[in-house]
């Protein structure tokens, strides 16, 4: 048998089995990396710290980057750095001072010394606007404020000046947002002012819808005008006298005559007796509270129809323009139908401007030329009676004695 060539060989070696992987050996790939963030990307700002020297190299390549990062500063920290404080937040400022009502009150009579004042006058207004936009005028300074008003109409002819006419009439139109604060006395006074300062002033305007809303509220304040009474002609009568009977000698005679009468004071003994009733007492204080509130009224009255008077004045005079023209009739027509609201003298000036209104409709009517004024002549009379006359304590519009008017068409 021959040889076989394989003897002395080790036997062949079996083929190794590749196992089959388990499901729990399958690694699983990695999730992707988190997007990076916009701020990651932005480009740092350049910082104002110097550079870092050999010495701060060498400490950084020796310690960990955990311990050279920067900590955040905490809220309860002071910032690091006031460059990136402001850089950061948004400067915020105050727009009202909290201030006691002294000092409210200090700052209301120093803009009142200096709106009296036409060349001060734009300025001290604003600083008055802004204390009715803070919400100073309150029940404790509301007195004060009115005092300042009052210094701003000293003259009331003062506020249809063309270099202060805009500025009274902001001023006294934001003074209609704190009328609450007011009494009736001054509730009323207010509202003669507002006629000198906004509704004349608007007849001014260049605005044909303003002016036709002001001669509305014109109409509208005549209508509400109660019928003109024979007192209301005799007070007129006596305030437009040129003398006056002095009232110191009438007093005198009426002290001797009392004096021959009563020799011994027997009359005021018995008289300061009998005023320990109460019940009398009453009623002679309810009387004169009664007097007062009437005269208070007739007054509010007579300057109403004055500021009236002024308004149809100031629009006579713009009759010249073409297109205040219709207005300017409808307005007279309106005041002489209702011309039994005024006094005497205040009837014959509307009676000759409804005249003069007339004339100029019918020259519009046969084709001639128009010239445009009216005949305002008893209006300009009227104003410079009264503007110089002296009005005795019992018949003036205020207490203070003897004064010069300057109530009546400015």
């Amino acid at each position: 048998m021959a040889d076989d060539i394989f003897a002395g060989l080790p036997p062949p070696a079996a083929p190794e089995r590749r196992a089959s992987p388990s499901p729990a050996s399958v690694s699983v790939p990695p999730p992707p990396p988190a997007p990076a963030l916009k701020s990651v990307l932005k480009r740092s700002k350049p910082s104002s710290q110097p550079p870092p020297s050999d010495s701060t190299k060498e400490v950084a390549a020796v310690a960990p980057k955990s311990a050279l990062k920067r900590s955040k500063p905490s809220f309860a920290d002071p910032p690091a750095d006031s460059n990136e404080e402001a850089s950061g937040k948004r400067l915020r400022f105050r727009t009202s001072v909290d201030a006691s009502e002294t000092q409210i009150i200090e700052a209301m009579q120093k803009i009142a010394s200096h709106i009296k004042n036409p060349s001060k006058f734009g300025k001290a207004s604003k600083l008055a606007l802004q204390l009715i936009q803070a919400g100073s005028v309150k029940e404790g300074t509301s007195d004060q404020f009115y005092s300042l008003l009052g210094a701003a109409m000293h003259s009331l002819s003062t506020c249809s000046e063309p270099s202060v006419r805009a500025d009274y009439h902001e001023l006294f139109t934001a003074a209609q947002d704190v009328t609450e604060h007011f009494n009736k006395k001054q509730k009323n006074q207010l509202i003669i002012w507002t006629l000198h300062a906004v509704v004349a002033n608007d007849l001014h305007t260049d605005d044909s819808f303003v002016f036709s809303k002001t001669v509305t509220k014109i109409k509208e304040a005549i209508s509400n005008l109660p019928i003109a009474t024979a007192d209301d002609d005799k007070e007129e009568a006596e305030s437009l006298a040129a003398t006056e009977i002095p009232e110191s000698g009438t007093s005198t005679d009426a002290k001797e005559e009392n004096v021959v009468a009563d020799p011994f004071g027997l009359d005021n003994l018995f008289a300061n007796e009998s005023k320990k009733h109460e019940t009398s007492r009453g009623k002679e204080i309810s009387n004169l509270n009664k007097k007062e509130e009437e005269d208070e009224q007739k007054s509010f009255m007579k300057s109403q129809r004055e500021a009236l008077l002024k308004c149809l004045e100031i629009a006579a005079k713009r009759y010249r323009i073409p297109w205040t023209q219709t207005a300017i009739d409808i307005l007279v027509k309106h005041a002489f139908d209702n011309v039994q609201r005024f006094t005497r003298q205040q009837r014959e000036a509307i009676e000759k401007l409804w005249g003069s209104i007339k004339e100029q409709q019918i020259r519009r009517r046969q084709g001639k030329s128009v010239t445009g004024k009216l005949d305002v002549n008893a209006f300009e009379w009227l104003q410079e009676q009264y503007s110089h006359q002296k009005i005795s304590i019992r018949h003036a519009v205020g207490g203070g004695g003897e004064r010069r008017c300057e109530q009546w068409l400015g």
